[in-house]
């Protein structure tokens, strides 16, 4: 996710079949400009798979590297990649070299010059896109034909998309009277379990977690040493936490009662 500077979005919906021409290479004379002019807001897996390249622990990634910021619709914690901290550029990019975390970096990234909007519907999520038409940008002036599909495969966002989806949702849930009442402590838990996965299996397996929930042995190996399995693991259990969903595969031990969050 972005926080556009809307002068920039070419105005016109766009389906996975809309056609463009781009090319972003160290040839062009604005490379890596777009990298510090706009400010990313970082997913969960864009967090897993950043600090799994770097090979730091996650509370280390997220103090050395973003900051906090609440979401206006949700009440929830947001991550922002921490640019005026480093100059007003990503801390990740190199001017002639270009991107340190390539292949591993963020959704956003991945996108451009392809914007992503996203509404909830009695359906479920609606994805259209659009076009970012920076006035810097010279990948438009290249010949390379793409539609909005082939554009998402070839740059792997298809999967970042299929990893961030139930995030998404809950970014754009709203009471009946607006914004949800999210308590401070509410808050910090969404922050743990979603983007400090290294605290969020501490707290796992060094609290009396294990023994208000029944989790399996299985299923405790595999949170226990798998990033992607642990996050699949906390969206279950802030779903049930915040009674966003009736799915019963995490359940309480016996005689435990649902923990307010208070």
């Amino acid at each position: 996710m972005v926080d556009l500077n809307m002068k920039v979005v070419r105005p016109v919906k766009m389906t996975p079949e809309s056609r463009f021409r781009f090319k972003c290479h160290p040839g062009v004379p604005c490379f890596t400009e777009c990298c510090g002019r706009t400010t990313i807001i970082l997913t969960p897996y864009d967090i897993l798979r950043l600090k799994g390249r770097l090979g730091i622990d996650s509370g280390d990634f997220l103090e050395r590297y973003t900051r906090r910021e609440e979401h206006e619709q949700s009440g929830l914690p947001l991550v922002i990649m921490d640019m005026p901290r480093y100059g007003g550029k990503c801390p990740f990019v190199r001017p002639v070299t270009g991107c340190l975390v390539y292949s591993d970096r963020p959704a956003t990234c991945r996108y451009y010059p392809v914007g992503q909007g996203v509404l909830i519907t009695e359906e479920g999520l609606d994805e259209f896109y659009f076009l970012v038409r920076e006035p810097h940008c010279k990948g438009f002036e290249e010949q390379d034909e793409w539609n909005v599909e082939t554009w998402r495969k070839d740059q792997g966002a298809d999967y970042y998309d299929e990893m961030n989806r139930e995030w998404k949702a809950m970014m754009l849930r709203r009471s009946s009277f607006g914004k949800p009442d999210i308590t401070e402590r509410e808050q910090d838990l969404f922050y743990m379990v979603m983007y400090d996965l290294d605290q969020f299996r501490r707290f796992i397996f060094k609290s009396r977690f294990l023994t208000i929930f029944q989790v399996d042995d299985d299923t405790q190996q595999r949170i226990w040493e798998d990033d992607l399995e642990l996050l699949r693991f906390g969206y279950k259990y802030i779903k049930m936490v915040f009674k966003i969903s009736d799915d019963k595969s995490l359940s309480l031990a016996p005689q435990e009662a649902v923990p307010a969050v208070t």
